[in-house]
């Protein structure tokens, strides 16, 4: 038998898989069960490679249409910075009427500024699922910055109040 397969009438040759010495391969030789190697572009790393679970805290972009709905009509509260992280993307603002601090996240926080420690703020409350117990603000706005320190905006720029 020749190392050539003959063509059948009607149709283009066939040609059988060949190993790297140039020999035929058995129909169940390892090599020929090997998925080929893709040649795509290399993807740059994405820091979030890994992390398959999303977050469960609601952000803008996950938030539904009835909990966006039900944030806005709600009372618009007020309360103090107490702790915001540009790194890390959240912080907290201690309510003006007591209880618990509340959460924030970066995506909610309206106007050019990052909050700092002690601007006063005012937002409105959604609930966070899975259980809806807890609350985060949602539709933040500085209506004054603290004082004597120094603020930055979302582009960088550091400004003294």
């Amino acid at each position: 038998m020749s190392s050539q397969a003959t063509p059948i009438q009607g149709s283009r040759p066939v040609t059988p898989p060949l190993n790297s010495a140039g020999s035929m391969l058995s129909p169940v030789s390892h090599e020929s069960l090997q998925p080929p190697v893709c040649r795509h572009r290399d993807r740059s790393p994405s820091p979030m490679r890994g992390y398959l679970i999303p977050s469960p805290l609601p952000t803008r972009r996950n938030r539904t249409c009835s909990a966006t709905a039900r944030a806005s009509e709600g009372p618009v509260y007020t309360g103090v910075c107490k702790y915001f992280s540009r790194s890390k993307g959240h912080g907290f603002i201690t309510p003006s009427d007591g209880g618990n601090d509340i959460f924030v996240h970066i995506s909610d926080i309206e106007g050019e500024y990052v909050p700092v420690e002690g601007d006063e703020m005012s937002y409105k409350v959604c609930s966070i699922p899975p259980k809806h117990e807890k609350v985060q603000a949602v539709e933040v706005t500085i209506t004054h910055l603290n004082p004597g320190t120094k603020h930055e905006t979302w582009s960088g720029h550091v400004v003294s109040s």
